[in-house]
């Protein structure tokens, strides 16, 4: 099998994951063009996710500096080219995309999340005939994949969608109580998405199956998006304390805030929170009050040794505060494409149908092992699978990650899954 480097510089040999060797040709030939390779990416530079925005647009720029280093794609460097989504939607993600492709003909374009944007993003890359890989995480990717594979052959969501963020959840928690890590009072859990489709559809999916997993739903709350007035919604949860309270909510400005404005009157409940704990903001506006939230993801950078160099380099490069686990997204993201478009022959350009579905079939085809895990690509909605709830080996799926706080001072702790887990849960302060 050939490494990421020979691949990259346009060496002959077997291919990677059971594919066919590729042609000898010259690297320039192969490209069709040697000039750089430009790599579009429409991010929120500004807004409300900004702080991801900037971590993603590192991710991207660190990855494009290693894969120059090694030689670029067949001989060709990489050139990254940033449209600000500010606070996204629909409309302007999807002129931010245009833009990319009408200004500087990126044959790829890698984002991390955009919010409200009902898969717009889809239609850009199938309207163009461009690649499209995102970490929007949300089952309505699959949904609209399956309405037309042909049309949106070139869009990839490159982690598991937010639907199993519910059943991992629920079978994380029995899972501690069956270990003799929790005793809770009661099976009931209390849920609070926000007003946001990724939200809303991890909430759901936790009502649903909680009679399965043996919990009591005893609060469903729809605060707004954002929100950092928690204090309703506290009323309701010290009326009728659960054992564990879900926010599926994720600005970590807002988490934060419920942590500060919870601690005073805590209830005797695991705290749960969904992705925004990941972020540093989350740890300097709560500071001590977020010491035992739980939070998880099914993208982010493990801290295992395969990850140790890129995490070093990561913060090495943009401070010592850098959040690689959200970097992690779109450095992976553009290794695998790069290693794709190298096998592939070339990147190709907008309107390229031909070179891009050689591209989208490498894309499928690699299973790449990145700093994040494992990405295979489910064919049946173009996502990753994730491990354990849908895939059973952990060398075939991404893992759903859930890592706690345990001292706002130092980086969130690994607890889950078993074969991947660095420390174990503890006990929030709060209960006794």
């Amino acid at each position: 099998m050939l490494d990421k480097r020979s691949l990259l510089r346009g060496s002959i040999g077997a291919g990677v994951a059971g594919m066919a060797a590729l042609a000898s040709v010259k690297p320039s030939e192969a490209a069709g063009d040697s000039g750089p390779i430009p790599v579009g990416a429409a991010l929120p530079m500004s807004g409300l996710s900004a702080a991801d925005g900037i971590e993603f647009k590192n991710g991207l720029e660190l990855a494009a500096s290693e894969i120059n280093a090694a030689g670029g794609v067949l001989g060709r460097k990489i050139e990254i080219h940033v449209e600000d989504t500010k606070d996204m939607g629909a409309d302007v993600v999807s002129q931010s995309m245009q833009r990319l492709v009408d200004r500087y003909s990126v044959p790829v374009i890698i984002n991390g999340y955009n919010v409200g944007t009902n898969m717009v993003e889809m239609d850009v890359a199938a309207d163009n005939d461009i690649i499209m890989m995102h970490a929007n995480t949300l089952i309505s990717h699959n949904e609209k994949f399956k309405t037309n594979p042909e049309r949106f052959y070139g869009s990839f969501q490159m982690d598991p969608p937010e639907f199993y963020y519910g059943p991992g959840c629920l079978s994380f928690l029995n899972d501690l109580i069956k270990d003799g890590k929790w005793k809770p009072a009661n099976k009931k859990i209390a849920i609070i998405p926000s007003s946001v489709e990724y939200a809303v559809v991890i909430a759901n999916a936790m009502r649903n199956q909680a009679q399965k997993y043996g919990f009591e739903v005893s609060l469903f709350e729809t605060v707004g998006f954002p929100t950092s007035q928690w204090g309703p919604t506290l009323a309701k949860l010290r009326q009728d304390p659960p054992a564990a309270i879900l926010v599926t909510h994720f600005l970590p400005q807002d988490l934060a805030q419920f942590m500060l404005q919870f601690t005073p009157q805590p209830t005797q409940s695991l705290i749960y929170m969904q992705y925004g704990p990941s972020l540093p903001a989350f740890r300097q506006i709560g500071g001590q009050a977020v010491n035992g939230v739980i939070y998880s993801t099914v993208i982010g950078c493990l801290p295992d040794d395969f990850s140790a160099d890129f995490r070093k380099s990561y913060r090495e490069k943009f401070g010592p505060g850098a959040a690689y686990i959200t970097g992690s997204q779109t450095y992976d993201a553009l290794w695998k494409w790069a290693l794709s478009a190298a096998i592939a022959g070339g990147a190709g350009k907008p309107f390229d149908k031909d070179q891009a579905k050689k591209v989208s079939h490498a894309i499928k085809q690699l299973v790449y092992r990145g700093v994040s895990g494992v990405q295979r690509v489910d064919p049946d909605g173009q996502s990753a699978y994730c491990y354990p709830t849908q895939v059973s080996d952990p060398s075939l799926g991404m893992p759903h990650q859930f890592l706690q706080h345990q001292d706002y001072k130092s980086d969130p702790k690994l607890i889950a899954p078993a074969l991947y887990a660095t420390d174990k849960f503890v006990l929030p302060p709060w209960i006794k």
